[in-house]
């Protein structure tokens, strides 16, 4: 058996880390033969006339054993191999445009290429290498469309043998090697296609309603715009502490008070917190804000912005979600006031009134475990969390939100104990929340001192004091309704895949430390 079928059986029977080793060292002598053959294992550049996919578009229909006459450059990674004596056969596999890995199948012959050639292919190329091939377009005698080739040349040379995807890579690796995840599992490159589409299709949404996209920062010395416990740095020029942003809102609204009266950004937002199937510490978000608008016009914004990504996702207007669950998406969306969808699921009646006592009751009957100091409005959110959220399938939006969870939505405009504010609730967690705007510099004023007060008696999540911002809305902003929505929620509802498999690259735990 040749080396490089012996290479292929081990690695079909699963790699152990011995064996790894033992494969990673066979494949630094052959990069070192290379070297010494004077031939680079790593060129600068390689003869590529056409794309493998280009090649398959081109000859669609040969027949078994036909000859085109046509002679091409392709170059792709090596993903099998069989060798038979005078003849070998190796498929080559690239990077696809919308997700896919095309695939085209080289033939080395000895006729062809002679017996040195085909020597050395045999003996340094393995799995996993990049290499270029020039030659005849043809289909096999089985009409396997096929390059004869004429030449061969090492384009990349890997050190290490590819995963074998069962065996090798569990959740945890593909997640931690996304580059392996990718060479090997087709559902890891669609992935990020989709998500790139997704992605592409809320910009044009927004785009088409005549919003502007900008960019704000991402260090700031204030950190506000929600509730969250933020990464601390330290910027060495002004030997300052500076936070990474926790959201984009407070400078999006500066630019509303300076007459950008459409804007929006998507950008990845850090909050220092737990981590799990539907949370990061690093992740994308949507906010967009339109002057002389309010939750209802964000409402009708974040529907067209779904339906234009499930369009872009491929999934059409309903979702067959992981649970067993069909999500309609293109029939009304519900709207459910916030103590009404309490006390439904509580089996009781809950208003703003309800205290805290009779509260904290009702979470006992019902085997929730809430912190007792927490206040009454709190409580009443402790509540919808358990008993309302998880419940909702179809798209809603929840609205009427005590203030507390909202410091920065303006009041409701008959009841001032809420707020005019809502959550889109699909499958059972939030999507994206809209406001109309609190631009009340006063009561704003009032709400971040509150905040700043908590944050001083050791409220880790409450947002500072940010007096750059409370003069920009001295200024004057107009009436405005505001928008955020997590993308990467958005992609995890359009896929039925989890938070980590959406993020290309998330963030883990260090090697050894699990």
């Amino acid at each position: 058996m040749s080396t490089t079928n012996a290479a292929n059986a081990n690695q079909t029977a699963g790699d152990g880390a011995a064996n790894t080793r033992d494969q990673r060292k066979v494949r630094h002598a052959k990069r070192q033969e290379l070297l010494d053959a004077g031939v680079q294992a790593y060129p600068v550049e390689v003869t590529r006339t056409h794309s493998l996919a280009q090649i398959r578009e081109k000859y669609p229909n040969l027949e078994a054993g036909e000859e085109t006459g046509d002679i091409v450059s392709v170059a792709g990674r090596i993903v099998f191999q069989r060798n038979t004596g005078k003849l070998a056969f190796a498929t080559l596999q690239e990077g696809g445009e919308v997700g896919d890995h095309p695939r085209l199948q080289v033939m080395l012959s000895q006729g062809r290429v002679g017996a040195e050639a085909l020597d050395a292919y045999k003996r340094l190329a393995d799995l996993g290498d990049h290499i270029a091939v020039t030659g005849e377009v043809i289909a096999s005698k089985r009409g396997e469309l096929s390059i004869m080739a004429d030449s061969w040349t090492m384009a990349s040379k890997a050190l290490r043998p590819l995963p074998v995807l069962h065996a090798d890579l569990a959740d945890e690796t593909r997640v931690r090697q996304r580059y392996a995840d990718l060479i090997v599992r087709q559902e890891a490159a669609e992935m990020v296609h989709k998500r790139s589409g997704v992605v592409r299709s809320i910009r044009r949404a927004l785009e088409d309603q005549g919003y502007i996209e900008v960019e704000t920062p991402i260090l700031q010395l204030i950190h506000g715009g929600a509730q969250a416990r933020p990464f601390e740095t330290h910027l060495n020029a002004f030997d300052q502490t500076m936070t990474l942003r926790i959201a984009t809102e407070l400078y999006l609204k500066r630019a509303v008070v300076g007459g950008i009266d459409k804007i929006f950004e998507i950008g990845r937002v850090f909050r220092n917190e737990g981590v799990d199937s539907t949370h990061s510490p690093e992740f994308t978000m949507l906010e967009a804000y339109e002057a002389y608008s309010d939750m209802y016009g964000m409402a009708d914004r974040i529907r067209e912005i779904i339906l234009s990504a499930a369009e872009a996702a491929g999934v059409g207007k309903e979702l067959q979600t992981p649970e067993g669950n069909t999500v309609v998406l293109d029939e009304p969306w519900e709207w459910k006031e916030f103590y009404p969808a309490v006390s439904e699921a509580a089996g009781q009646e809950i208003t703003p009134d309800t205290s805290a006592e009779d509260l904290l009751a009702i979470a006992k009957k019902h085997h929730i475990d809430v912190d007792e100091n927490l206040d009454v409005q709190q409580l009443a959110l402790e509540l919808f969390d358990e008993l309302v959220e998880p419940n909702i399938i179809q798209p809603t939006f929840v609205y009427h939100y005590p203030q507390a969870a909202q410091p920065l939505a303006r009041p409701h405009r008959e009841d001032s104990r809420m707020v005019e504010a809502w959550d889109l609730i699909i499958n059972g967690y939030e999507i994206g929340t809209a406001f109309s705007e609190l631009i009340d510099p006063v009561i704003q004023r009032e709400r971040l001192t509150a905040q700043s007060d908590a944050a001083a008696a050791g409220d880790e999540e409450a947002m500072q004091l940010d007096h750059d911002f409370l003069r920009a809305l001295e200024y004057g902003a107009p009436p405005t309704g505001g928008l955020g929505m997590g993308v990467d929620r958005l992609v995890m509802l359009l896929t039925g895949t989890g938070i980590r498999e959406t993020i290309l690259f998330p963030l883990l735990k260090p090697e050894g430390d699990e």
